[in-house]
């Protein structure tokens, strides 16, 4: 439900190409390209007994590592609040340890290089899964599923399972949410009232011009469109909107083919005509100025009173999402259709690292969060009464004299963990938001390629040299700062000198064994 995992999911799937990483909200860099191998091992002595009774248990303390954006003043609260539940049910303790998205790959890498006991970690296809099961810093978890996963296995559709798998092992447990994404714009609802715009014909990127023209004629000191340098209109479109970006590194299938052809998105019509139109734009002073070297999130802008819109990652809810965020009305218009990638259906997971001591007790915490709405609902919100009051069987809202700016508790990281779909729903959100997360699965287009996983070890190196190139010209290009049709071919030049076939061929053999397995 948070901005942070679709923004960053695309800023560095589409922008960045990076051989390792996740994101979300929004500027995490890709893990690694230094991290020590894991050295060869032993499996874990467990002390947990496949029954897994709490009778059988011995104590244990948990380890559990993410990304997030803050600490909350109130996470040792909460951390006791659900270690007495965990004594009860798995005779364990957890600590929860969030790393901020800008650290998390230094963290990382050093806590696998020292084997630091930590039993918990979250992954994704865009944030480090395959180099991370590469390197053996994660384990196969198949058969601690088998064991202690039924809750898993009764919410998650097995295809989305296939994700987690590499070379058919499973090494991460997919979060149950929304498995598709479709991309568009975000507007402040007040101006769109103001002028009567009518957003029902708005069906194309370029239909937004008249929008845009009458928002720089009419607001003085408000930019039509705000964006940054890793996130426009443009790059939402392209990545995961028109094209499965299949993880790291340059290499994409075209959404509108039924061909399991590995292409280079950056040589398409459609890549030179979003770029054009954002460089029209730019000149036109609809966009930013600084938006080549601005990191902040564009939400921030439209909060000030300063911009009017900007593009995104849509889901159910989406414009209730961004009023919060912006502390203003917004509304949304979708471009594209839903289409589910297997970075959709990967961009959330948890996996368990060498360095745990009980991975049994770590698949069981795990499956709990499937399946024990109380747990789930103290790690996403914290404590009834204190961080959150009951409105309704399954709404919530803040306690009085409690607001988002001074509540005690706010990771505001659902979507991340376990099965989103027992979480509860804020008074503002939408009651029936899980039943249109349903139908949104459901009704959206599947990739070709959906539960492909690309493994970036061998083309590690040219995908670290691809990434410069690519963050040296992204930024001017999805912004409009720099003219296309003088800059793409230097961009490609560039690609190409770095490695760029060469990863590609490699996606496509990956690719056509991967289709072979599946007979697609």
């Amino acid at each position: 439900m948070l901005r942070i995992k679709k923004g960053t999911q695309l800023a560095l799937s589409t922008l960045l190409l990076s051989s390792t990483m996740l994101a979300a909200c929004s500027t995490a860099k890709p893990a690694d390209q230094g991290a020590a191998p894991a050295p060869a091992k032993e499996e874990p002595k467990s002390t947990a007994a496949p029954t897994g009774t709490k009778s059988d248990l011995k104590p244990y303390k948990l380890v559990m590592i993410f990304p997030s954006g803050v600490v909350p003043k109130d996470l040792p609260q909460v951390q006791d609040e659900i270690n007495k539940y965990l004594t009860e049910k798995i005779n364990a303790t957890i600590e929860i340890r969030p790393i901020d998205w800008g650290a998390w790959q230094n963290k990382t890498n050093l806590m696998f290089a020292s084997q630091e006991q930590f039993d918990l970690m979250f992954t994704a296809s865009w944030y480090g899964l395959g180099q991370q099961a590469a390197k053996g810093q994660i384990i196969p978890l198949d058969d601690l599923i088998a064991k202690h996963g039924a809750g898993i296995k009764s919410v998650l559709d097995p295809a989305y399972v296939e994700g987690g798998k590499l070379n058919g092992k499973s090494y991460g447990v997919v979060a149950n949410k929304e498995f598709a994404a479709t991309k568009g714009v975000v507007m402040r609802k007040d101006l769109v009232d103001k002028y009567k715009f009518d957003l029902s014909a708005v069906k194309e990127l370029k239909d937004l011009e008249p929008i845009f023209a009458k928002i720089k004629e009419s607001e003085p000191g408000i930019t039509p469109l705000q964006v940054k340098n890793d996130r426009s209109p443009a790059s939402a479109i392209l990545g995961y909107g028109l094209f499965d970006m299949l993880g790291d590194g340059p290499g994409v299938l075209d959404r509108n083919s039924n061909d399991l052809k590995v292409i280079d998105m950056f040589q398409t019509p459609q890549f030179l005509e979003a770029t054009k139109l954002m460089h029209k734009w730019y000149k036109l002073g609809y966009v930013n100025k600084d938006g080549s070297t601005n990191k902040d999130s564009e939400f921030l802008a439209v909060k000030a009173g300063k911009a009017f819109a900007y593009g995104e990652s849509m889901k159910p809810g989406f414009d209730m999402q961004e009023t919060r965020n912006t502390g203003t009305p917004m509304t949304t218009v979708e471009l594209t259709k839903p289409y589910t990638t297997t970075g959709d259906t990967t961009s959330a997971m948890f996996a368990i690292p060498f360095t745990s001591k009980d991975p049994d007790r770590a698949m069981m915490f795990l499956n709990l969060l499937y399946t024990d709405k109380k747990l789930l609902n103290l790690l996403d919100w914290g404590i009834e009464g204190k961080h959150y009051a009951k409105a309704g069987d399954n709404i919530i809202d803040y306690p009085q004299g409690v607001d988002a700016a001074n509540v005690g508790y706010n990771l505001n990281l659902p979507w991340m963990f376990g099965n989103q779909l027992n979480s509860y729903i804020w008074k503002t959100e939408d009651p029936q938001i899980w039943d249109k997360y349903k139908k949104f699965n459901e009704g959206a287009q599947k990739s070709i390629a959906l539960g492909f996983v690309f493994d970036p070890e061998k083309v590690k190196n040219e995908i670290a040299a691809t990434n410069n190139v690519v963050t040296e010209f992204t930024g001017g290009l999805y912004t409009g700062t720099l003219d296309p049709e003088v800059y793409i071919p230097k961009f490609v030049e560039k690609l190409k000198a770095a490695g760029m076939d060469k990863i590609i061929a490699e996606k496509q053999k990956q690719l056509d064994e991967w289709a072979k397995a599946h007979k697609k």
